[in-house]
């Protein structure tokens, strides 16, 4: 019985050291390929070139320094000229060409930069198949959860070959949803709070498709707009105030502010105005690792006596050093 327990045991070792041998060789094959293939989000395969040297950005561009890719970015969407991380990351940004942006591409210019690829969203579909018809090759994303979007940054590692640095960047990521995860898992189901995000206009919701569903499972509350089986949608005011949600946190790009609804009288019904607990969220991408500080900014403001001890700015600076290359200070701070 030991000869054979012995006999196994060698065959288990000598097996697992031959898949480990086979996993290596795979992961070598895979990183000198000349070829990616990869279907996007519309049900489109592209075959690239890696790593690819000249890309155009219109999304996803919170990535390129997270990778240090600057070298490699020929364009980018006309909006990273005003977005906080870029212009500390890269003081001299107007030195890199536009050709618009994902909704409205200007193609002429757009050719004259001869990408090796084009990263954009899938807002427009017809504008993707316009580049597309012109031989430029397209990647569309649209992020629908968490893993998704780490999808999506593990497919940028691989394109640029930086593989590492987008796994560092993921392992960032998770330290600080890990920490919220630990103590969100404390809260007792009778004090879940209803939470919603408020998008473009104030009655338009972040509904049950989408990485803020996941970031208010993440955080333990309870999006009410979830059954609504759609990335957002537009509500009447009516079933907000049927929801009444305890908390109300704003895109951070929409063009009103957590004062203009904290002082309407639509909204003055609701628990989360009653109570001040109205916040507008930072301009960062939620596609980008900027959404682990937002994560934890946001089980702050919902569940504050669960997170009471913990240093919001200490954690951040750090994980701002460590992904990005720069402290926090050097963009806009999120608001109290």
């Amino acid at each position: 019985m030991v000869l054979r327990t012995e006999l196994e045991v060698l065959i288990e070792k000598t097996f697992s050291l031959i898949v480990y041998i086979l996993i290596i060789i795979a992961i070598t094959v895979t990183s000198e390929a000349a070829t990616l293939f990869y279907t996007d989000k519309m049900g489109r395969t592209i075959n690239i070139s890696v790593p690819v040297k000249r890309a155009v950005f219109f999304i996803t561009y919170e990535l390129i320094p997270a990778l240090e890719i600057w070298d490699s970015v020929v364009g980018i969407g006309r909006w990273a000229y005003d977005n906080d991380l870029m212009r500390a990351t890269k003081p001299d940004i107007e030195k890199i060409p536009s050709a618009g942006s994902g909704s409205d591409v200007n193609i002429e210019s757009l050719l004259r930069l001869k990408p090796d690829l084009v990263l954009t969203w899938t807002y427009k579909p017809e504008t993707v198949r316009f580049m597309e018809e012109k031989q430029l090759k397209v990647i569309a994303i649209y992020p629908e959860s968490l893993s998704e979007l780490y999808e999506v940054m593990i497919l940028h590692g691989k394109l640029f070959k930086k593989e590492a640095m987008m796994e560092h960047s993921i392992a960032k990521m998770e330290e600080i949803f890990g920490l919220v995860r630990s103590r969100a898992s404390k809260i007792p189901a009778n004090k879940k709070k209803k939470a919603l995000w408020l998008g473009g206009k104030p009655t338009s919701v972040a509904c049950g498709i989408g990485v803020t569903n996941d970031i208010f499972k993440l955080i333990n509350g309870i999006n009410p707009a979830s059954s609504i089986p759609q990335r957002n949608a537009d509500v009447p005011m009516e079933r907000i105030i049927a929801w009444n949600p305890d908390i109300i946190f704003i895109w951070g790009n929409a063009s009103y502010t957590a004062k203009s609804i904290l002082k309407s009288s639509q909204w003055r019904f609701i628990e989360a105005v009653k109570e001040g607990k109205v916040y507008k969220a930072p301009e960062w991408s939620t596609w980008s690792p900027r959404l682990a500080p937002i994560a934890l900014w946001m089980a702050m403001k919902t569940y504050p006596e669960y997170f009471c001890d913990i240093n919001f700015e200490k954690i951040i600076d750090d994980f701002y050093r460590k992904v990005f290359g720069i402290p926090y200070r050097m963009v806009k701070k999120i608001e109290d």
